[in-house]
């Protein structure tokens, strides 16, 4: 009887370990995520394997059912977790609970300066995806400020790519870590909408490492991001989301990335290209041109029937596809399949707080004369709100960013809640974007209007229409739309103290800046735009946000419409201008500019003293640390963002005059001193040689700046690099 017992103890023990050593190692999760993929892949068929390449809905592409391998889900964008749409058209599925949080679009999140915050951004919105079964979020977006006609600008982090490097890492790794995949767009030198879907750009090597690269490499190398989208536009003749050169020799090659490259939806255009060229999935296919609204034709996709015929025949082998399904599982894995992936939440208060939080930072005050902001609630008895974009939904439209919100409160609304009763608070219209209104007839009941009013708080700007901030297309002009310079005007002539709020996520002329004393730029800021904005205008919130690009005077200030070209001739596009983008340009021609590059006002006063270096030389395996005190001189708490900019002054090529290498936001309370430190190596003072195809430090003189904008140094020091 013993014997029995223990032989039933030892066949269930033995059955036991039979059962654990028959699960597929590839379900495993205590396994090495390698090993998983080999065992996976070795289980697929051809046919499995090519599915997995190509989409199979407008945002899904095939798993392997027979293996318990989930589908991927996509969803844009970069600013909320986009509304869901019918499996195999444009048109919205009407479902009742895909309603999200706006999050302000990413220019705002770049004129925070604030990697903390944007890691916080990131978490919120990879939590909003990740409650909605998303295993990928199509964004954030990196591509550089070149031109501020450029449709897509709001979606991006502006014309410096240190900048847009330290803000996109926290972004991505705040995402990710709810299991939800960041995918990296538009990769790369999509810097223009118009042709876009067939413009070859022309850089040379130095422009394309030191300006339009860097945030990619940035979010690959540190943010490690999981998935990176392939632009429409064409460079060396190849169309980006299949490239040689971009993906296979910098992304994949020299960067190490092991992640999946996605195409952009119909950015595909041929079998062969999309094999060997580095694209792991194709999206958006316009395969049956006829229907391609209505039928995606997903098996004539390029990766579809066309390259398993190349399998099967022999005429392509399978070491690329294995490469693409390697890629795909990994993602898979990393995502789906992780059973460490929290649910997620969406909707809710505190992601709606953290927009608020963030388009508070991000408002920039440009002008403020005679410090006419913040309101006086004491001193003003009527405010006058004029203007379109007051109360004109701008979380709806612009393409891609498109998104169906649970709320969203004007600014109209909350100028109003913030004023509370003690102040009247009237609303005309001034002017519309409608072609039907008589311009004329508005603007004259807003000028008679703002004769009554105490303060006149103009709202307007762009907005997400056609060739405005929107994508597809790029704008015809620098100027303000539907006349609103002559409204500015008018109502500047009946009242002096006009404020002028622009909402926008590109910069425009204003002629009227000299008839205004105070202009607000406060971008598109999603759920809680009008309660953000509305907390800054009457100073329960102290502005704080900097311009992550330079606002020219004119059009032909900007190098890209003065040397450069823009939009090219349809079939190409010259980036003359090289490395001299933003900033680099304006400091290169003496251009003074209107609002420079990381300029922004404060309700306070900010005193700095004077930069310290730790030593006088470094060598190149060295760290040199720059330190400089900054006191808060005025008598409201607020936050002072601190640059640090490098001038090489004896170089071998040309060279910006500066360039920012460092940034710090400090909080100070009234009469508060903070000393803030940057430390820099050699990556920091080094240069592409195009010559060499290398990054160069070379020995010589060096400056270091400190300054509060690009155009407002304060102080600086020399140093050497021997």
């Amino acid at each position: 009887m013993k014997v029995w017992i223990l032989g039933a103890v030892s066949l269930w023990t033995i059955c036991s370990f039979a059962q654990q050593r028959e699960v597929p190692i590839y379900l495993d999760n205590d396994q090495p995520i390698e090993k998983r993929v080999e065992e996976a892949l070795a289980r697929m068929t051809l046919e499995e394997k090519a599915a997995m390449t190509h989409a199979q809905s407008k945002f899904s592409s095939p798993g392997v059912p027979r293996l318990g391998i989930p589908e991927n889900w996509m969803s844009d964008g970069p600013h909320g977790v986009r509304e869901e749409l019918l499996w195999d058209q444009w048109n919205i599925a009407k479902w009742t609970n895909d309603s999200c949080i706006a999050f302000p679009a990413l220019t705002c999140l770049a004129a925070t300066w604030n990697p903390e915050l944007s890691y916080i951004y990131g978490s919120n919105i990879g939590e909003e995806a990740r409650y909605r079964n998303k295993n990928v979020l199509l964004g954030p977006g990196v591509n550089i400020y070149r031109s501020p006609l450029n449709g897509r600008n709001f979606e991006y982090m502006g014309e410096d790519p240190f900048l847009a490097s330290r803000m996109v890492v926290p972004y991505i790794k705040g995402v990710q870590k709810n299991g939800v995949a960041a995918c990296v767009k538009h990769y790369a030198l999509n810097n223009q909408e118009t042709d876009r879907h067939y413009v070859d750009v022309e850089v040379g090597d130095r422009a394309l490492y030191e300006i339009y690269l860097p945030a990619f490499k940035a979010a690959v190398q540190e943010g490690k991001a999981w998935t990176i989208m392939g632009a429409y536009n064409s460079y060396k003749g190849q169309f980006c989301s299949h490239n040689q050169y971009l993906i296979n020799d910098i992304l994949k090659r020299d960067w190490q990335f092991d992640g999946v490259v996605v195409s952009d939806w119909g950015a595909t255009r041929d079998t062969d290209q999309a094999i060997h060229n580095g694209l792991d999935i194709e999206f958006g296919t316009w395969s049956n041109e006829s229907a391609k609204d209505i039928d995606n034709d997903y098996k004539n996709y390029y990766l579809s029937t066309p390259y398993l015929k190349k399998l099967k025949s022999g005429e392509v082998s399978d070491k690329e596809l294995n490469d693409k399904v390697r890629r795909i599982l990994r993602l898979i894995f990393r995502t789906t399949m992780n059973p460490n992936r929290p649910y997620g939440s969406f909707g809710t208060k505190e992601h709606a707080m953290t927009g608020r939080k963030v388009a508070q930072e991000g408002i920039v005050l440009l002008q403020n004369k005679e410090n006419l902001l913040p309101i006086d609630k004491d001193r003003t008895k009527k405010i006058l709100v004029v203007g379109e974009n007051a109360v004109k939904t701008l979380c709806d439209g612009g393409g891609s960013s498109t998104l169906k919100v649970k709320y969203e409160v004007s600014p109209l609304q909350g100028i109003r809640t913030w004023a509370g009763r003690q102040v009247e608070v009237n609303y005309v219209a001034g002017y519309a974007s409608s072609k039907e209104a008589n311009a004329l007839q508005l603007r004259m009941e807003a000028a008679q209007a703002a004769e009554q009013a105490d303060i006149v708080l103009f709202v307007g700007g762009l907005n997400k229409n056609w060739n405005q901030d929107a994508e597809g297309a790029d704008r015809q002009t620098f100027d303000l739309p539907y006349q609103q310079n002559e409204l500015i005007d008018e109502l500047a002539k009946v009242n002096s103290n006009v404020v002028v709020v622009l909402i926008a996520g590109n910069a425009v002329a204003m002629p009227w800046v000299k008839q205004v004393n105070a202009i607000v730029m406060s971008w598109y800021n999603g759920t809680e735009a009008g309660n953000a904005l509305a907390s800054v205008l009457f100073g329960e919130v102290n502005p704080s946000g900097k311009l992550p690009f330079t606002f020219p005077v004119k059009l032909e200030d900007n190098s890209a419409h003065s040397i450069g070209e823009f939009p090219g001739d349809g079939k190409k596009v010259a980036y003359k201008e090289g490395i001299f983008v933003g900033y680099r340009w304006a400091d290169k021609e003496k251009i003074k500019p209107l609002f420079a590059f990381g300029h922004g006002l404060s309700y306070t006063t900010f005193q700095y003293g004077k930069i310290m270096a730790d030593k006088k030389e470094m060598t190149e395996t060295d760290r040199i640390t720059f330190t400089v005190s900054v006191k808060n001189t005025g008598g409201k708490a607020g936050a002072e963002i601190v640059q640090l900019y490098i001038n090489d002054i004896n170089s071998r090529l040309p060279r910006p005059v500066k360039e920012l290498k460092g940034f710090k936001k400090v909080y100070l309370q009234p009469e508060e001193e903070q000393v803030v430190s940057f430390t820099i190596g050699k990556e920091e003072l080094s240069y592409y040689d195009d010559e060499k195809h290398e990054w160069v430090a070379e020995p010589g003189e060096f400056r270091a700046l400190i300054g509060a904008s690009s155009a407002d140094i304060r102080s600086s020091v020399k140093f050497k690099l021997r």
